[in-house]
């Protein structure tokens, strides 16, 4: 075993990866990834102390929100990269460290291994594999709860960070993340403890989807019903991908006049939906699907494509030159773009320069699909939703909002929105919705029976309608609701989501194509029986459970 992984849902055979990742991650990158998780709980067991004593500092937070961003699956897979990280987190250890020191502040001398390693990224083998990552934890059932929390941290930090790129920060939220890394090292806490804090993770899962979405929507206006073009114009372009709207932002000014177009890929789409962005006569569309189709798509797309974030695929030779990252994406051999320096835009100029060199995007789609239907624009309809309820127009919502993912099993999702029946409405966010955004499954009275809130953090709006929802019809519960939540992962961001439905109250959730193989046989009868968490079966079979 030279690695071993299973944060995410491909885990080779439903266990876990153990020489190369099914994503397409080495061992060397795997084991560097575990490390660096293991020098952020270091940072944290001095970071906490800096808190209390008033010197915490941004720069601190920031560094653990990237070494946890960096590990998503799909996010970087760059052994150069990797390393670098641990180095910077390492130095930003010592340099709290002497902080708390200069200062007579620093509490005891005894800390967790972490926080005194002094080996170097060159040495990481004696620290990497089982010596720092997963299988660290001898317990199957600790391991597990363990895994969960740092699993939701991870999500929690892609949001958080994301947040941050528009100003906006939590320090709450920051002290959550080191308290929780801190957990995952602490043995003296019991099973009980440790699933209280997995639901703790919920509850600041809630508070970081609620922080991005005030900095979106501050930003760039209430997302907006929009129609949104799948073809293509004869002109050079960028396709963007990812999660990032900073980076959407400065692209789009950057790119203005130069003739060059600008498209977004998978989870960026829902930055057509925001006003702020609408201005810009050459953000033209959405070009393609979910992810797990960019090798096929990349190819035939033509221009450079810039990752803001993870669903990375290893690339095909043919198009790597024509690939950029920036933020805490990175592939080996990619160019990546460098953050912001003292405020400053991104520098966009060489993938601008890039782009004008090459060839048209080749439609391989026309038509256009249908979204923006965040909390905002649903409250605006909720008169018209309320009354198809009461009316018995509209006899039940499915929530089928997450990931979507290549493997055979999530056909499964188009058969269930195509079997659904016709007085029923699907709400969904993540790139989940590109099994069934354009099946072009109607209406109900005007309201689309596809209602697409955005990305996998919009998720946050499904549960605001919820809970609004509820409000109206004078409920106790919301699981009253004629409600059912069919929900599909595939990683870190997804799990986060799952623990804040949980921490709101939602029960009975179907979470699939499987169950983590990260959860133990233990940990997963503790969800199913005290949420009634459950794998899928066929179409057939949960619809007549979701139905009656």
């Amino acid at each position: 075993m030279s690695m071993f992984c299973y944060q995410c849902q491909e885990a080779a055979g439903g266990k876990g990866c153990t020489k190369i990742g099914v994503c397409g991650k080495t061992d060397d990158v795997a084991n560097l990834q575990d490390l660096l998780i293991y020098t952020l709980k270091g940072i944290s067991d001095f970071n906490q102390q800096a808190r209390k004593a008033g010197l915490n500092e941004q720069k601190t937070d920031a560094v653990i929100l990237d070494g946890l961003f960096a590990t998503i699956t799909n996010a970087n897979f760059d052994h150069n990269a990797i390393a670098a990280k641990i180095t910077g987190a390492i130095s930003e250890r010592d340099r709290v460290k002497a902080t708390l020191e200069a200062a007579g502040k620093l509490e005891n001398k005894v800390y967790h291994d972490s926080a005194v390693w002094t080996g170097s990224v060159d040495s990481y083998e004696e620290k990497s594999g089982s010596g720092v990552g997963v299988l660290s934890t001898e317990n199957e059932d600790v391991r597990s709860l363990r895994e969960l929390i740092i699993y939701g941290l991870k999500g929690m930090a892609a949001y958080a960070e994301h947040a941050a790129n528009l100003g906006f920060a939590d320090a709450e939220i920051y002290d959550f993340v080191e308290k929780a890394l801190l957990a995952t090292i602490n043995d003296g806490l019991s099973a009980d403890e440790l699933v209280a804090l997995v639901l703790e993770t919920g509850k600041f899962g809630v508070n970081v989807m609620a922080l991005l979405d005030k900095a979106h929507t501050t930003s760039y206006g209430n997302p907006e019903i929009t129609e949104v073009n799948i073809g293509v114009r004869n002109n050079p372009a960028i396709l963007i991908s990812g999660h990032d709207l900073k980076d959407m932002e400065e692209l789009l000014a950057q790119t203005a006049g130069t003739g060059v177009d600008v498209y977004t890929h998978s989870e960026m789409l829902p930055a057509n939906y925001y006003p702020a962005f609408k201005k810009y006569d050459h953000f033209v569309g959405n070009y393609g699907n979910a992810w797990w189709k960019q090798k096929e798509e990349f190819e035939s797309f033509n221009g450079p494509v810039l990752f803001t974030t993870n669903c990375i695929v290893p690339p095909a030779t043919s198009y790597k030159d024509r690939i950029y990252t920036t933020g805490s994406a990175g592939f080996d051999g990619f160019k990546h773009i460098q953050g912001r320096v003292d405020g400053k835009a991104k520098d966009f100029s060489e993938i601008i320069e890039h782009a004008k060199k090459l060839a048209s995007p080749t439609e391989i789609e026309t038509g256009s699909i249908v979204g923006g239907f965040a909390h905002n624009q649903v409250m605006a309809l909720a008169d018209k939703v309320v009354d198809a309820v009461k009316t018995g127009a509209i006899k039940q919502f499915f929530v089928m909002a997450g990931c979507d993912g290549r493997m055979k099993s999530r056909d499964y999702y188009t058969d269930f929105a195509e079997t659904l029946p016709k007085d029923t409405v699907i709400l969904t966010a993540g790139c989940a919705k590109y099994r069934y955004n354009k099946l072009g499954l109607g209406d109900i009275g005007g309201i689309p029976r596809v209602l697409d809130a955005g990305q996998c953090n919009d998720s946050y709006s499904l549960a605001v309608i919820a809970l609004k929802l509820k409000e109206v019809f004078e409920l106790n519960d919301i699981n009253e609701l004629p409600i059912s939540y069919n929900i599909a992962w595939y990683e870190q961001k997804a799990v986060i989501v799952l623990l804040a439905l949980l921490h709101l109250g939602v029960k009975n959730i179907k979470l699939g194509p499987t169950l983590p193989a990260f959860l133990s046989p233990n940990v997963a009868n503790v969800l199913v029986n005290t949420f009634g968490i459950n794998g899928i079966g066929t179409v057939e079979e949960d619809l007549v459970q979701f139905l009656g």
